[in-house]
This record gives C-alpha cells, sequence and structure tokens, in this order.
C-alpha cells in the first residue's frame, strides 16, 4: 500500500472525520470562550475566574448543539444535555484548575488559557464523546 492510499484510508476513517469535525467545533467554541474571556478579563477587569466562568456558559450552548448535530450527528435529547452537563463540569473544573496552575506558574492572566485549553481539550473530548455516543443515554 502507497503511502498516499494510508493516508486516503485514514481521511476516510469515520472516527478520524469525527476528530476533525470536533476540532472544528472545539475551536469554534474556543474562540468564543477566550472572546468573552478576554473582553470580561482585560476590557471589564473582571477576575480570571469570573470571566472564564462567563465564557464557558455561552460557548456551552453553542458547543452543545454542534456537538450533537455536526461532530457525532446524534439528536440532542434531555439526558444527553444532563450527561454533556456532567461531562462539560468535570471539564470545567479541569479548567479552573489548570487556568490556575499555569498562572501561578507565571504565564500572564491574558494568555494562560490557552495552555490550558491545550490540556483539556482532549480529555474534554473523551468524556463529550463517551456522553453523546452512548447508547444508554
Amino acid at each position: 500500500m502507497s503511502i498516499k492510499q494510508t493516508i486516503e484510508n485514514i481521511w476516510h476513517s469515520p472516527r478520524i472525520r469525527e476528530v476533525v469535525r470536533f476540532g472544528i467545533v472545539g475551536i469554534i467554541a474556543t474562540l468564543i470562550q477566550y472572546g468573552i474571556y478576554y473582553l470580561c478579563n482585560a476590557i471589564a477587569g473582571l477576575w480570571a475566574t469570573t470571566s472564564l466562568t462567563i465564557g464557558y456558559i455561552i460557548s456551552f450552548v453553542f458547543n452543545f448543539f454542534l456537538s450533537n448535530y455536526f461532530t457525532f450527528k446524534t439528536q440532542p435529547t434531555v439526558k444527553k444535555g444532563i450527561g454533556f452537563m456532567a461531562s462539560h463540569g468535570i471539564n470545567y473544573l479541569l479548567q479552573i484548575v489548570f487556568l490556575n496552575l499555569y498562572m501561578w506558574i507565571g504565564v500572564p492572566e491574558t494568555w494562560a488559557p490557552l495552555p490550558m485549553f491545550i490540556t483539556v481539550v482532549p480529555i474534554n473530548f473523551l468524556l463529550v464523546r463517551y456522553v453523546l455516543k452512548s447508547s444508554k443515554l
């Protein structure tokens, strides 16, 4: 098998396409969250944790519907919404921990969300995929 065929086989894998769609939705949700964080923190002068929370809540709604319809090709339900909230509750706590950890080690408040996102996004993918693809929900 040639390298070109191998790449084509990988690209046509449903799981790889799902990861790519997750990345697209995640990037948009992250930009929304960070934009709101920046406006609240740098411009309005709110605390970093408060700014992160406001941005998180707003991007959460966007993320739930696009994760269902676009990323995982599922229908949103109340049970999935509850599971999504639980997985994002864990994700939110991880974000708060890592945001404060990065600020503690010297990353400026304005930039601390960037390494935090890099740390937390892979964990979030696994949690959200489990919730939205589970046949039990």
